[in-house]
């Protein structure tokens, strides 16, 4: 059975960083392009971020470059979101996703809030 456990999120202030994880198992970790979702109430979903199976390529929505960055550890079969300068536009459910055509798996999220 497929899992994807995120963790880190939470309460920051503007300007402040957060590094969300996220765990899988139940599939083989390495085979999957990883992506990192965002959603905040009212609004669609939002692809934030996506990493290949071998981590050299990386893509990201334009609200994010430069201030967000994700990796891999194929090893721990792990996904990172490092999230640097924060605001409260980045306020959302991140949800960590494991893609291989035709599949995507998903994470049950976990709450990041931006705010003074």
């Amino acid at each position: 059975q497929v899992h994807l456990v995120e963790s880190g999120g939470g309460l920051v202030q503007p300007g402040g960083s957060l590094n969300l994880s996220c765990a899988g198992s139940g599939f083989t970790f390495s085979m999957y392009d990883m992506r990192w979702y965002r959603q905040a109430p009212g609004k669609e979903r939002e692809l934030v971020a996506q990493i290949s199976t071998g981590g050299t390529n990386t893509n990201y929505a334009d609200s994010v470059k430069g201030r967000f960055t994700i990796s891999r550890d194929n090893a721990n079969k792990t996904v990172y979101l490092q999230m640097n300068s924060l605001n409260v536009g980045d306020t959302a459910k991140y949800y960590c996703a494991a893609a291989r055509w035709p599949r995507e798996y998903r994470g049950q999220g976990t709450q990041v809030t931006v705010s003074s």
